[in-house]
């Protein structure tokens, strides 16, 4: 690798000394070496990190959760769709369920409007589902990449999402999951913020939980895809370990990779499992998303972006980099596309709890 390295920077001098007519189609073939040749060993480690053999030992811990749609406390969801929820995860590792109770305002208030039936969806799982614990699950858009959306800059906007947190803990929630995009690495507003929310839900006694962007793959990816994109993506894992520390969940938002085949996007799986098993505390919950739904455009192709390839890739990282961590499980995204076949790859894969 550092020799390629070595060629390619050669390459860019003798593209910078050439006469300035001649720039174009250098910079054209510099760009397209740059470019083609890490893709190409990029594609080749994935698909080695997807190969190899399952450990013994890397399966549901009982720590799972997934995401619920907004119809399970507007209104449309009843005693019969909690009914069918509960038998279908009966069993399975999940504990946490995340109930999108938002989306905030983009001063950071949140209209009580939103969630009529709250309080009937808390107290029916804990009725009907002993253990299983309702979050709320609360988002918006930041205004880092256009001007419209929620402002974390603003102390104002900080203390209104503090609030809003406070008051859906007060309607009953047993805890409450944040997601906010696109949330760039580095950003100390949010460390702030979440500084904030953790003292507040450790008075509560309440976890808090986050949505997490996928950590760089190649060191400093995050600055490149800025640089040329004004969308980084990617956090650094220096970034995703601040993060890890005030939270009690961290969830990673592990699809929507554009991979083209299964078996590199397993591997992609594998290595952020594996990158985020490095810097997440022991006292916090990893959590490694599963992609229960199916679209096909640039960022997500379905035929590639499985279940059944994300929870080997998982199992294939846990299994290397820390095989008897107790905190740790998948995240399901979401319950309103999922198929059949999404919740048996679910438990054929990752396990049943009497399985475990």
């Amino acid at each position: 690798m550092r020799a390629q390295l070595r060629g390619f920077g050669r390459t860019l001098i003798r593209v910078w000394r050439a006469p300035r007519a001649r720039w174009p189609k250098r910079v054209a073939l510099a760009l397209a070496v740059l470019l083609a040749v890490p893709a190409i060993t990029g594609a080749v480690a994935l698909r080695l990190t997807y190969a190899g053999d399952l450990q013994d030992g890397t399966r549901t811990r009982g720590k799972d959760a997934i995401w619920l749609g907004h119809a399970w406390v507007d209104g449309r969801k009843k005693d019969a769709d909690l009914d069918a929820f509960a038998q279908r995860i009966r069993g399975t590792g999940i504990r946490d369920l995340y109930v999108h109770a938002g989306p905030l305002e983009h001063d950071g208030t949140l209209p009580t409007a939103r969630y009529p039936r709250a309080q009937w969806l808390i107290d029916a799982v804990h009725r009907e589902i002993p253990g299983v614990r309702v979050h709320a699950w609360l988002g918006d858009k930041l205004a880092t990449e256009t001007p419209d959306g929620l402002r974390l800059e603003r102390a104002a906007s900080r203390a209104a999402v503090v609030g809003s947190a406070r008051q859906i803990l007060d309607a009953g929630f047993d805890g409450v999951h944040f997601d906010l995009e696109p949330l760039h690495s580095g950003d100390r507003d949010y460390l702030s913020l979440l500084d904030d929310l953790r003292a507040l839900t450790r008075a509560r006694e309440v976890p808090l939980s986050v949505a997490a962007h996928q950590i760089d793959p190649l060191p400093a990816l995050h600055s490149v895809a800025d640089a040329l994109t004004g969308h980084p993506k990617w956090w650094s894992q220096a970034f995703f370990a601040q993060v890890a520390r005030r939270v009690d969940q961290i969830a990673v938002m592990s699809y929507d990779t554009a991979m083209p085949l299964e078996s590199l996007y397993g591997g992609y799986v594998a290595q952020q499992t594996t990158l985020a098993l490095e810097v997440t505390p022991e006292g916090t919950d990893l959590l490694m998303g599963l992609p229960f739904y199916y679209e096909d455009d640039l960022s997500h192709h379905g035929h590639a972006e499985t279940v059944a390839a994300a929870v080997r890739g998982v199992r294939l990282g846990l299994g290397r980099t820390d095989r008897d961590r107790d905190r740790f499980g998948v995240a399901i995204y979401v319950d309103f596309a999922a198929t059949e076949q999404d919740w048996t790859s679910y438990r054929d894969g990752w396990g049943r709890l009497d399985e475990a």
